[in-house]
């Protein structure tokens, strides 16, 4: 199985990370956005160490991640709760004319013949 290596710099360190043929370029980006979130992190917080900062910056990775899924999942479940409304308003309908149908034939049977 061959293997490639990315070339990443976060907090001005070089790392080379292991990585299937092809996935490079998106491990260097990765490499660069996580980066940016480092020195963010360390600009606001000081020097903390690289340990703390590389866990600060995945741990504010992962909080994005749940916020952006909790978001994700409250929309599905208003598209989902908006189709059942629609069907619904639908079979409701739908048994509304048919009511109104037997209705119109039920007083046709209770008239006399000749009106």
């Amino acid at each position: 199985m061959a293997v490639s290596r990315a070339e990443l710099s976060i907090s001005g360190k070089r790392y080379l990370l292991s990585c299937a043929p092809g996935q490079e370029a998106r491990l260097e980006e990765l490499g660069a956005r996580f980066d940016a979130r480092v020195r963010e992190l360390a600009e606001a917080m000081g020097d903390i160490g690289p340990e703390r900062l590389f866990l600060a910056a995945g741990l504010s990775f992962i909080d994005e991640l749940d916020i952006e899924t909790a978001g994700g999942n409250a929309r599905a479940l208003d598209e989902r709760i908006r189709g059942l409304e629609q069907r619904a308003a639908f079979a409701l309908a739908e048994a509304a004319a048919r009511i109104e149908a037997l209705s119109v034939r039920v007083e046709e049977a209770g008239e006399p013949e000749g009106r």
